[in-house]
């Protein structure tokens, strides 16, 4: 478990849509069965993976970032989305389709079922302290949390001579604020992509904390944004996309003022902006 490397991650919007579609169904019911089909994931599903779950009653279900935590009797189990994954609550009886990798069979007669064409999510477990787990130990602040402010931002940015845009989306200063939603705060914020992190001042990281705030909020209350694979726990698509101000318009006119938007890469990922709205 020391070779674990963190790469690209679905946002967190999208990952608490899940955790909320799941939690009143499955928690507090018991694992009966757990039916592996593929266990060739991002990293392998454990071997003994079938033969720990079964009667292990889950306990509670938690968001880490962009990991759900399902807190058994004895331990947790550890998923992630990866690129193109979705959970879905289905009968058990459902018919399986492909990419349907992973089966957990609840008390209730439904089964939570992992869905991953890419292959590139986990179905992870551990019986150890779940925060000290190689992938979560050096994770940071939980944006929608009071200890996420400007001036925790601020004070962690003295030093850094990165776009804040990447300062931002760096996993070990805050979680889940991904490339979408970077995007869209900082068009709120008035702060240039680029700008250099460590050259911004307190105000405005109070500012661009508000917006991250307030942009997270808004796509977790219309379920996520659904550019290609996202699902619910239903089966419907997030709605946040018909929100958008700047991602994925380059071309078209800004909100604000209507000057056409600009896209750039950096940090290779697309980046959007207005450059009049938008100060260096």
């Amino acid at each position: 478990m020391d070779n674990y490397i963190i790469t690209k991650m679905p946002e967190l919007p999208e990952v608490e849509t899940t955790r909320r579609g799941i939690v009143k169904q499955i928690k507090e019911q018991v694992i009966t069965k757990v039916i592996i089909r593929e266990k060739r994931l991002r990293w392998p599903i454990p071997d003994d993976l079938s033969s720990i779950l079964p009667d292990q009653q889950i306990e509670a279900v938690n968001r880490r970032g962009k990991y759900l935590l399902l807190k058994c009797t004895s331990g947790y189990i550890i998923i992630h989305l990866g690129m193109s994954g979705h959970l879905r609550l289905l009968d058990s009886n459902t018919a399986v389709k492909k990419h349907d990798h992973v089966d957990i069979v609840l008390s209730n007669g439904l089964c939570l079922r992992y869905h991953d064409p890419r292959r590139f999510g986990c179905v992870l477990w551990t019986s150890d302290a779940i925060f000290n787990h190689p992938l979560l130990v050096k994770l940071g602040l939980e944006p929608l949390e009071v200890e996420f402010t400007g001036e925790y931002l601020y004070s962690n940015a003295q030093k850094r001579r990165m776009a804040v845009k990447n300062y931002i989306m760096n996993a070990h200063v805050v979680v889940g604020v991904g490339n979408i939603y970077a995007n869209e705060a900082l068009f709120l914020a008035g702060i240039h992509p680029a700008c250099i992190a460590s050259e911004i001042n307190l105000k405005r990281y109070q500012r661009l904390v508000k917006m991250i705030k307030q942009v997270l909020q808004a796509a977790i209350e219309k379920g996520g944004t659904t550019l290609r694979d996202f699902i619910n726990t239903s089966g419907n698509p997030g709605y946040f996309q018909q929100s958008l101000l700047v991602y994925a318009r380059a071309g078209e006119p800004c909100v604000k003022c209507g000057e056409k938007l600009l896209m750039e890469k950096i940090g290779q990922r697309a980046t959007y902006y207005c450059y009049h709205c938008q100060q260096l």
